[in-house]
């Protein structure tokens, strides 16, 4: 890059200026080779090795400690060689917490021997191997050793157990099975194994496709959908978690106050003394978590040792013979037709089948438990599938045996009276016959409301167990263990949300503390929002909307797998094998239509917030790229698309200009690549095309270093624009190459920008040749071409340049500029932003002059068609013959009328009437030299323009001149200013003397463009 500006003490050329590489001096091959032999004692060497990586690569572990590669990593077959083996060091990401990231030798070291050998260097970028963000994916500061870490058991299977055995368990599980049978139960019960296991699987699938980091479901889900469905169910995950501890503190603070006021020990009242209770509760979860992962652990562990105890007690309980008092409430021992009495459902209430599963299925929902704290996990690849599928396993055959278990021993309804006894020989009907055969008559309940049986009594499992006490304490444990678990998950989640920036004002709570990078400020933020639900959150309505937020992340989980599979990305390649797309799919439907069945305003409010925040989310385009799957169907269906379009012939009616734009580097020439933008717009392509000019081993390293910041400052400045740059030895040539090459089957370019060569007349004989060339070529190639001059120029580079060393350097490297110089920049860029900002009133006047195709009238129209243009009315300019020009008028109105294009007026020119000092320069004068010195002279200097020329094409050289003064009188203050482009004939016209019919036909107007179609029609009437 050159120290100074461009440009300064010289006209600006706006043809896109040859771009080239400088290179420092570097030793010949041979001085390099000497100079090896010499330090090796004249022993033969590889030119191609070099010694510096020879040594196996350092790599720091967080302890201070040191580790060495395999030997084969740094040679092949016990050779020297620069190429390394498959190892996985190269294939992390740079500060990657499992170890160090190794750079493989690039394709430049091992192609290009000699000159590359001592310049390159291994060292890690900073970036991932695809380019993404330093903190994405396993590349994170590394962790303290001693941090905590939990395996498959500890980490997901007692999470997620104690998760999904709730206070359902004991408290609602006898009530589901009264209500809707053994034999209904049994499908409400494996109905929702069902969905979860489905989601499991798919779960399994997609955290065993890489490494999986903290976060969870929201992790899972953004890592393969992309961050606009991660970061929308994450944020509403979270809420729900946190949530959730108010939902199960409540529950546990309920049994307790019950409890108090059974032994007449209520402290305020029984409202109060709930959110008392709960409140203190929730201290002192919040301390037990902020103390650290393990004593959770502890804690859980504990937890779940007491719900085992309590489980095991109500089936020991079954086989306890039964006392009077229990037969009264309906509890038997085991009996056939207690059993078969229960079968049947028996809906009460306005109950039904869909009612009872919505109650039940909430209690299902505990299953990514374990995936919430994937960061605190040893494995978690290995964890996650294997400790939730068994969870799922053991808490469903649980379900299924506790509730059987009470079906065979309790029957529905009983009075609870003594009393209720039958005599000998009474014959037992209706509904309440076992209970009859038993002994007692609980007949009086089909006719009044009964306290006890399945139905009547949530204690049910309190009078069936053992010993009750350890019932509560069951309770107990299952609702604290939920809390807690969701205490955790809800701070880990949104920790993992934050760091990922998605939503900017909520970076705050990404930091973490401790060796386990503990959320402390999530865990305030999740205690606080659970104290303020407690006291004054209505929890019966809150209920169904978080059961809804945690199905919503489960349909997630199983449409990531499905569109992962259904996008077959080479890069999909899951170690865990036991699921299927298909079965995914239908896993993310029967989640949405559960939703539907719990409470359908529930969801339909979680789809509306999560229809928000996912435009949200989009709208901001957060910059991060995971390689989700999103990516890869749209790449797919891209490319379908691609191919049923070049199925199709084009028709007329769907024409639409194609543009590429010889800008050079995206940002010189903004004016030209602003206007090429409003004729393409979001409905056609448009080309950014540079030529880089010079030998392919110097040029290719500088193009392809500018590919990535082109096309990412044309994303960032909104122009639906590709980048496009080809490496050859003469300018013509690669926009040669661009015209041949451009473009995808019928996705190409049809028309051609350029700006004009303002500094033609200084220029040398091969550029302008060059440039007139590359409109020849367009022509060849059946381009429309299109040419625009502005007065103060369009290359703006030079200013580009200054800018980018200062904020390299910090200063300006040549200090400020001429004063002149500096009001030049100025205007030059006040009109490079010409046609980004909003066009005033005015007029585009279209000097349609030669029929085309209609491409010279079609550009102006949907340039009046945009936002920016639309203020802008047309105005249409023909020529005409003498004597008939408001027959022309009416002929070009009706056109215009059955072309349904608006203008405000029609103008005929029929009066067609200096050019000699600017074409001086470049005239050879033959007919002055006699005939041997004339023959020498063209032979010479082929492109000057000669006598005979001039005098053939004196008449169109006069036409241009006239146009000029025309254009001058009718369109000086015209927006902008298109006219129909002459067309030189190949080697009739001289370069020069078509250059000068240009330069005379657009001096001194507003923005110009030179507008030639290819001549076939890109306008119809037809319909």
């Amino acid at each position: 890059m050159p120290l100074c500006p461009l440009g300064w003490s010289k006209d600006i050329s706006d043809t896109p200026r040859v771009s080239s590489l400088r290179v420092d001096p570097k030793k010949s091959p041979s001085a390099f080779l000497m100079e090896r032999l010499k330090s090796n004692g004249g022993e033969h060497v590889n030119p191609a090795y070099d010694s510096n990586l020879d040594e196996p690569p350092v790599y720091e572990e967080a302890n201070g400690d040191h580790r060495t590669v395999r030997p084969s990593v740094i040679s092949a077959f016990g050779h020297d060689t620069l190429d390394r083996l498959p190892n996985i060091d190269f294939y992390r990401n740079a500060g990657s917490v499992s170890g160090h990231r190794a750079v493989r030798p690039s394709l430049q070291e091992l192609h290009e021997v000699f000159q590359k050998v001592s310049e390159y260097t291994v060292e890690d970028d900073g970036e991932g191997s695809d380019g993404t963000p330093s903190d994405d994916l396993e590349s994170a500061v590394p962790t303290d050793k001693g941090a905590v870490k939990f395996g498959w058991i500890r980490g997901v299977l007692v999470r997620c157990m104690l998760n999904i055995w709730g206070v359902m368990l004991f408290i609602r599980l006898s009530w589901i099975f009264g209500q809707a049978g053994w034999g209904l139960g049994i499908v409400v019960i494996v109905l929702s194994c069902v969905v979860t296991t489905i989601t499991g699987l798919s779960m399994s699938a997609i955290c065993t496709n890489g490494v999986v980091r903290g976060g969870g479901a929201y992790y899972l889900i953004s890592r393969s959908l992309g961050p606009e469905f991660g970061g929308s169910i994450g944020l509403i995950f979270a809420f729900a978690n946190a949530v959730a501890v108010a939902m199960y503190v409540v529950g546990f603070a309920e049994t307790v106050v019950e409890l108090l006021k059974e032994h007449g020990a209520i402290m305020v009242d029984v409202i109060n003394d709930i959110r008392i209770v709960g409140c203190i509760t929730v201290v002192l979860l919040l301390a037990i978590s902020v103390a650290g992962m393990e004593w959770e652990a502890k804690a859980q562990i504990l937890l779940l040792i007491i719900l085992l105890v309590a489980i095991v007690n109500v089936f020991v309980g079954t086989f306890i013979p039964v006392t009077t008092d229990k037969k009264s409430k309906g509890i038997f021992n085991y009996n056939s037709k207690i059993f078969l009495e229960n079968f049947p459902p028996d809906f009460r209430e306005g109950e039904s089948f869909f009612s009872v599963f919505a109650i039940f299925f909430p209690a299902a929902t505990g299953i990514l438990a374990g995936a919430n704290i994937s960061g605190d996990l040893r494995d978690p690849q290995a964890a996650i599938p294997k400790g939730t599928l068994l969870a799922i396993l053991i808490t469903g055959v649980t379900y299924l045996g506790v509730a059987l278990c009470v079906s065979a021993t309790v029957v529905r309804d009983a009075t609870g009276n003594i009393t209720d006894i039958i005599s000998a020989g009474v014959e037992c009907t209706g509904p309440a016959a076992a209970a009859c055969e038993l002994g007692y008559n609980f007949s009086s309940c089909a006719v009044e409301k009964c306290d006890f049986g399945l139905i009547n009594n949530n204690q049910v499992m309190t009078m069936v167990s053992g010993f009750g006490p350890l019932i509560i304490a069951g309770t107990f444990s299952a609702t604290l263990s939920s809390a807690l678990a969701s205490l955790v998950s809800a701070p880990k989640v949104f920790q993992a949300l934050c760091k990922d920036n998605i939503y900017t004002i909520l970076h705050f709570f990404a930091k973490g503390y401790g060796k386990n990078n503990e959320p402390i400020r999530g865990y305030v933020l999740t205690f606080i929002i659970s104290v303020a639900f407690i006291l004054i959150g209505d929890l019966n309505m809150i209920a169904p909307i978080i059961s809804n937020f945690f199905l919503a992340s489960y349909a997630l989980i199983n449409f990531s797998c499905f569109h992962a599979s259904y996008a077959k990305s080479p890069g999909w390649r899951p170690g865990y094998k036991y699921y299927n797309m298909w079965l995914s799919l239908l896993g993310a439907l029967l989640c949405c239509v559960v939703m539907f069945v719990i409470n359908w305003w529930a969801a339909l409010l979680t789809y509306a917030i999560e229809i928000l925040l996912y435009i949200y989310v989009k709208v901001k385009k957060p910059d991060v790229n995971w390689g989700s799957s999103t990516q890869a169907v749209t790449f797919v269906s891209a490319v379908s698309n691609a191919l049923s379009l070049s199925g199709v012939e084009d028709h007329v009616k769907n024409f639409r200009p194609q543009i590429l734009a010889l800008t050079g580097s995206a940002r010189t020439r903004p004016a030209l690549l602003d206007l090429a933008h409003s004729f393409s717009k979001n409905y056609g392509l448009c080309l950014t095309c540079e030529v880089f000019v010079g030998p392919r081993s110097e040029a290719l390293e500088e193009m392809n270093a500018g590919m990535e910041k082109n096309q990412l400052w044309l994303r960032k400045t909104k122009r639906k624009a590709f980048y496009a740059a080809v490496v050859c030895e003469n300018f013509r040539e690669g926009t040669e190459s661009l015209l041949q090459a451009s473009g995808l089957g019928r996705m190409k370019p049809n028309t051609l920008m350029i700006g004009f060569k303002r500094d033609w007349r200084t220029s040398s004989s091969e550029s302008v040749q060059c440039h007139v060339g590359i409109l020849h070529d367009a022509f060849d190639f059946e381009y429309g071409t299109v040419m625009l001059r502005m007065n103060e120029g369009l290359d703006v580079s030079h200013i580009v340049e200054e800018l980018m060393q200062e904020q390299e350097i910090g200063v300006s490297v040549c200090g400020p500029p001429p004063p002149q110089v500096a009001k030049m920049n100025e205007r030059l860029l006040e009109a490079s932003a010409q046609f980004k900002k909003k066009q005033s009133k005015g007029t585009i006047d279209v000097w349609w002059l030669f029929d085309d195709g209609g491409l010279t009238l079609l550009l102006p129209y949907i340039l009046t068609t945009r936002k920016k243009w639309k203020d802008s009315k047309l105005r249409i300019f023909i020529a005409g013959q003498p004597g008939r020009s408001e027959l022309d008028k009416q002929e070009m109105k009706s056109l215009l009328q059955k072309f349904r294009i608006n203008c405000t007026d029609i103008n005929v020119i029929d009066d067609i009437h200096k050019l000699e000092d600017m074409i001086e320069p470049f005239r050879l004068h033959e007919d002055s030299k006699d005939r041997a010195a004339a023959e020498a002279m063209k032979k010479e200097q082929p492109w000057k323009i000669t006598d005979e020329e001039l005098g053939i094409f004196e008449e169109k050289t006069n036409l241009q001149v006239r146009l000029n003064e025309l254009l001058q009188e009718n369109s000086k203050s015209a927006n902008l200013i298109i006219v129909s482009m002459p067309i030189a004939r190949k080697e009739s016209v001289s370069d020069f003397l078509y250059m000068a019919w240009l330069d005379i036909l657009t001096k001194d107007l507003p923005p110009t463009l030179l507008i030639r179609g290819n001549h076939k029609s890109v306008l119809t009437f037809y319909s």
